[in-house]
């Protein structure tokens, strides 16, 4: 530790933001990073702590408290201190494949963990982070490093999310002939295509994916594998299998006239837009616009908030966001200590743009919708809104939130969005390999195991574990890789 006193002498920095009514103008990324002096104070910030629960990646009453993928957080702050970043980057490329993702859309669970912010703030980790790998690409020494020694072992990666990635990425380092097969048009899934540009640009991706490339894994795009594209062709040509096709079967809403024209699930209006905007600028109009369009947005989550932020950009004439859980507090309650997640009110990005914009939070607690209209021409124009309360449920005697009587109220509506979450993956590729599905319609395995019920065939990430955090889907991609290798050759160096 290069300075003791560190965390008292220093205050927490994070990078600063360009302002809302600047930024909805493009869909660029936002931060103004910290200079390479700003990061090493920051890093001067970690204490020598007995047990750094940063890099513990523990649940804790159902929440991860600090990183899953178990970063070596206290070795490279005080080697960003001491101004050792190419030693740095190998302690945090050590466990995690894709820095360049995490510090870009990772939540920081490891700052919720840190023992400075049980009595002030947390050290700047994922500003650290950022700034290790971001000089490693300037530097020249984030590179591609191709296996000297290659086996005779063949693998399919079905889908390119950071699960798939993770596990082709470590599976070639082995030595192993790797295939990445994808069904949409470019590579990286979720990160892609779910994850707007504002907030994860689609270079840095591509960035990563041809490092990749030089290091021998091939990609296969527009591969509907279970589709078009047949698994037993899969299954002949490979000696294992790992389906890693992410959790992307959205929750939907029954409501009266839930058919009606302009509601869509936000998922497919997160994708039209980052396709669009890749393939011609949002010149070819081929995206659901909202241009002065009175949006309704379902759900409080960071998907919400995204179609919120890309909403603005796009001209919204009005965003209203629906939040089915009361208000959480801005500041953690007893029931909460640390070093649990803090289940505290954040205002995101695009909340924050909302505000700038039309002057008020677009968020409504302790609300759903209990009925849309529809115009002569069957397009959405109305949607009918109730309040909730937490209520006995007599039968069960389990609380449960349930609609206030004589709450109803009207709002006009050109555009719903729904971002209630995922159910789990879509089955038409489980069915392809013949997996089995646990209760929760994600692909089942032994507890913390990885191998199916189908020989030579494994599963990661969100088709696994369900809707997780991009550190989760990574740690399950290394652990499903150390899993298969161990499977084809007896041992694991992984």
């Amino acid at each position: 530790m290069g300075k003791p006193t560190g965390f008292l002498d220093y205050k927490r920095e994070t990078s600063e933001t360009i302002k809302p009514k600047a930024r909805i103008k493009n869909f660029d990324e936002f931060h103004i990073p910290l200079s390479k002096e700003k990061q090493q104070l920051q890093g001067a910030r970690c204490m020598e702590c007995g047990v750094p629960f940063c890099q513990s990646g523990i649940m804790l009453m159902g929440m991860t408290t600090g990183c899953p993928l178990n970063n070596l957080i206290p070795e490279w702050n005080d080697l960003v201190y001491n101004d050792n970043l190419r030693q740095a980057y190998n302690r945090l490329t050590k466990t995690n494949n894709f820095p360049e993702f995490t510090a870009r859309v990772c939540p920081a669970p490891c700052e919720a963990a840190c023992t400075c912010s049980l009595n002030g703030d947390a050290v700047a980790i994922k500003e650290n982070e950022y700034g290790i790998v971001e000089n490693a690409y300037d530097a020249g020494y984030a590179k591609a490093n191709p296996p000297r020694v290659r086996t005779d072992k063949k693998i399919a990666v079905i889908g390119s999310g950071p699960a798939g990635l993770a596990a082709a990425d470590q599976l070639n380092k082995r030595g192993h002939h790797v295939t990445v097969f994808e069904r949409s048009d470019r590579i990286g899934g979720l990160l892609m295509y779910g994850i707007p540009n504002m907030k994860l640009e689609k270079h840095i991706i591509d960035r990563k994916i041809d490092i990749m490339k030089e290091e021998g894994i091939e990609f296969v795009t527009n591969a509907d594998v279970g589709g078009s594209y047949k698994a037993n062709k899969i299954l002949k040509e490979f000696d294992r299998v790992i389906l890693a096709c992410g959790a992307s079967n959205p929750r939907d809403i029954k409501v009266p006239q839930r058919e009606a024209k302009g509601i869509y699930f936000a998922v497919d209006f997160l994708k039209a837009t980052t396709k669009s905007l890749l393939d011609s600028g949002l010149s070819d109009g081929s995206y659901i616009t909202a241009k002065d369009k009175k949006v309704l947005v379902i759900g409080g989550g960071d998907t919400g908030n995204d179609c919120v932020g890309t909403s603005i950009r796009h001209g919204a004439a009005s965003v209203v966001q629906l939040e089915m859980m009361p208000k959480l507090p801005d500041s953690r309650s007893e029931d909460n200590p640390w070093p649990q997640w803090p289940k505290v009110c954040k205002t995101d990005y695009g909340q924050e743009e909302a505000i700038a914009v039309f002057g008020h939070d677009p968020r409504t607690y302790e609300t759903t919708v209990k009925e849309f209209v529809a115009d002569e021409a069957g397009n959405v124009c109305k949607a009918k809104l109730v309040k909730l309360a937490w209520q006995k449920d007599e039968a069960t005697g389990r609380m449960k939130m349930a609609e206030v009587e004589g709450s109803e109220q009207t709002i006009d509506v050109d555009l719903v969005l729904i971002a209630a979450g995922f159910l789990g993956s879509q089955d038409y590729v489980a069915k392809a390999f013949g997996v089995e599905l646990n209760e929760r319609t994600n692909v089942s395995t032994e507890s913390g195991k990885y191998k199916t019920n189908v020989d030579n065939v494994f599963t990661a990430g969100d088709m696994h574990r369900g809707q997780s955090l991009v550190v989760w889907a990574i740690r399950e991609g290394r652990e499903a890789a150390q899993e298969v290798d161990r499977d084809l050759m007896g041992y694991t160096n992984l």
